[in-house]
């Protein structure tokens, strides 16, 4: 598993481009951290525009987290997707995850060994680096123990980071 940096995000939506789609199932992994069943099962009645939240139950766990707080940013590219879907249409995507694209856009990207799963983990890596504690970021990621949060979707502890940066390196070199 990786987790991507700002430069690789931006390629990955840019290349993601030409499958609107595809692009808003990449915004939605890594602005949510939702899982891929659980981005493909969601229904427009699922979203709140103007409480600017998602409600899911997980297809993994089958516990449901309620109002799924999204930033305003990725609520507005998914008001922007839903406007132009047809009025009958229930489901967010029409169409089903097609790997072919996925792999397209990946290898356009550079990163031809990246899973979708990975934007989940990039989701948890960014709150963790900007200081978001591990409780929070278990609680959006539907976690059952912080362990699991820390060894597998967070590859940056900010507390750890500060800690080594204490170390005066410079003093020795």
């Amino acid at each position: 598993m990786k987790s991507l940096n700002s430069i690789q995000i931006r390629k990955l939506l840019s290349a993601s481009e030409p499958y609107q789609t595809m692009k808003m199932r990449i915004l939605l992994a890594l602005g949510t951290g939702l899982r891929r069943g659980d981005i493909e099962s969601l229904k427009i009645s699922d979203i709140d525009f103007a409480g600017n939240h998602i409600t899911t139950t997980s297809k993994k766990t089958r516990k449901s987290m309620g109002a799924r707080l999204v930033s305003a940013l990725v609520m507005a590219e998914l008001s922007r997707y839903v406007s132009e879907l047809g009025a009958e249409q229930e489901k967010l995507f029409c169409d089903n995850f097609n790997q072919k694209k996925w792999r397209k856009i990946c290898q356009d990207t550079g990163l031809a060994d990246l899973k979708f799963h990975d934007l989940r983990r990039t989701f948890g890596s960014m709150l963790a680096q900007n200081g978001i504690s591990t409780a929070v970021t278990q609680k959006l990621l539907e976690h059952s123990s912080p362990d699991l949060t820390n060894k597998v979707y967070t590859n940056v502890d900010p507390v750890l980071r500060h800690a080594v940066e204490q170390i005066l390196v410079g003093d020795w070199l």
